[in-house]
């Protein structure tokens, strides 16, 4: 792959980090008249729909039982984790802290790797006391609260974490656009399913809340996920990996701008904390990126 294909995939990476941040603010906005559940699930729904058209559906017609099952079994926990994500995004008081505390599932692979056979390298132990430097940063903050938003946030960064192992191992030798859409299926209507048991379902919301929700639809989940797709079939996976950490930067500085959500200086610190350990997590494919980079330099 040429120079300038890797610039493209990664640039499209970087737009796909932006969608996924106006995402908190397009499904924050919504949550203002829908209840969590049911926006999730018609919020997944649709977006799963738009998939199978796009080609979806073909590509699912294409897996073995297998296949079938590995995707249900990691989008199962997809969706449970998406279902935390958005109780978070309700309940939660800093929607920018909550952005990092939702990407410790980054650092919480290899920890949950264990459980499965997995070796943690060296970088993901060493991530792990940065990580609970900056959650002591958090809690020691007078106006940080570990409230239900926030441990709604931990528990989805704990599904994500299981999903994306189980999601490694299901990508094998299936379309990528299969496993998105099995996700998205699965998210969407386990999420109506659980919100028909405990929500009340109330479709009288003014016009501006259904634009959120369309928005939440067709940009933040189906353009994202297309863009993402497209682009990490054309980039290393190394930069993929590192571009992607960038959404909860994205987020915080959104939700600054949208929600006037400020962070005092011992949040900003913790913040920091728990991106520098998402990057060490990673380490492996910093490295492989910065090479990466400097062979395109010195190539040029």
């Amino acid at each position: 792959m040429s120079s300038s294909d890797h610039l493209k995939a990664d640039v499209l990476l970087v737009v796909t980090t932006i969608v996924a941040a106006f995402g908190w603010m397009f499904s924050k906005s919504a949550l203002e008249g829908f209840s969590p559940l049911l926006f999730m699930g018609l919020r997944f729904s649709g977006a799963a729909m738009v998939l199978l058209v796009v080609g979806g559906y073909g590509s699912l017609q294409m897996l073995s039982k297998a296949q079938w099952r590995a995707g249900m079994l990691a989008g199962s926990l997809f969706a449970v984790a998406m279902m935390f994500w958005v109780m978070g995004l309700h309940f939660a008081e800093h929607i920018g802290v909550g952005a990092f505390l939702n990407s410790l599932g980054v650092v919480l692979v290899p920890v949950f790797g264990l459980f499965f056979g997995e070796r943690p390298s060296l970088p993901a132990w060493l991530s792990l006391p940065v990580v609970a430097a900056g959650m002591a940063c958090l809690s020691l903050d007078s106006e940080f609260v570990m409230g239900l938003g926030e441990l709604c946030f931990l528990a989805a960064a704990a599904f994500f974490s299981v999903s994306f192992i189980l999601l490694s191992r299901a990508s094998a030798g299936m379309p990528t656009i299969a496993l998105t859409t099995i996700q998205l299926m699965l998210a969407g209507g386990m999420s109506l399913l659980v919100s028909a048991v405990f929500e009340d379902w109330q479709l009288d919301q003014p016009l501006n809340i259904w634009v959120w929700l369309l928005a939440s639809v067709l940009i933040a989940t189906s353009l994202r996920f297309f863009i993402q797709i497209r682009a990490q079939g054309m980039a290393p996976a190394s930069h993929a990996a590192i571009i992607m950490t960038l959404e909860p930067v994205w987020t915080a500085i959104l939700a600054a701008w949208w929600l006037n959500d400020q962070m005092s200086g011992l949040q900003l610190l913790g913040c920091s904390l728990i991106f520098l350990a998402m990057l060490i997590a990673r380490w492996r494919a910093v490295r492989l990126a910065l090479i990466s980079v400097k062979a395109s330099v010195l190539h040029r």
